[in-house]
């Protein structure tokens, strides 16, 4: 697995991350959201890189002009409910994206202890296609690979890329042995710990929480 981690240099995406671990900033849901998608514009704008082109003809009023542009049929799959202001960010700018949204959450067995339940699905085929994993925060995870499990049954994509906002690093050794070797991370930032509830430390929090009010 490629891994990509967009903090290691400098850029206005710092802002952005600084603004949605503030525990003051994090007040204002609205912001939070908007900052969740504009990292997700970020991310979008870098994958970009990586994806495949070919040459179109464009015609202007005054003559014609080849221009690269990608190739890839790409398939954005966000999971619910944390995921959907990422999911607007990458779409923003993949406007000709298909879309699929698949549920998944954890079902505490006790105060530290949880499994991953996943019980909606609505996606078009992945046969072939480019799919763009989309999920906010990667803590231990779990989430993202049961979800990928769960895909399996749609098709085989011809490349995966994971766009995330904050991971852990024992998140990302998780995934490197559950998706293949050709997967892609593009990952905002990246944490070291885990507490014992398995959320990541500093990180931020409740990410679905703070975007859209606590649940129960």
């Amino acid at each position: 697995m490629t891994v990509h981690i967009l903090d290691d240099k400098n850029s206005l995406l710092n802002k952005f991350i600084s603004e949605i671990r503030d525990v003051n900033v994090q007040k204002d849901s609205m912001r939070f959201r908007r900052n969740i998608e504009r990292i997700g514009e970020i991310l979008a704008y870098e994958i970009s890189q990586s994806l495949d082109y070919q040459n179109k003809v464009i015609t202007t009023s005054l003559g014609t002009k080849i221009v690269p542009v990608p190739k890839n049929d790409i398939v954005l799959c966000s999971i619910l409910r944390a995921g959907l202001p990422l999911h607007t960010g990458l779409l923003n700018y993949f406007d000709d994206a298909e879309n699929a949204f698949i549920s998944a959450y954890r079902k505490h067995i006790n105060e530290t202890e949880f499994e991953i339940k996943v019980e909606y699905f609505a996606s078009p085929s992945l046969e072939g296609k480019t799919l763009i994993l989309a999920d906010p925060m990667l803590a231990t995870g779990q989430s993202i690979v049961s979800v990928y499990e769960g895909l399996k049954n749609h098709g085989t994509p011809k490349k995966i890329i994971l766009a995330c906002v904050i991971g852990s690093t024992e998140a990302i050794e998780l995934i490197k042995k559950h998706f293949p070797s050709t997967t892609e991370l593009w990952i905002a930032t990246v944490d070291t710990k885990l507490n014992d509830k398995g959320y990541i430390v500093p990180g931020l929090g409740d990410a679905g929480d703070l975007a859209f009010g606590e649940k129960l």
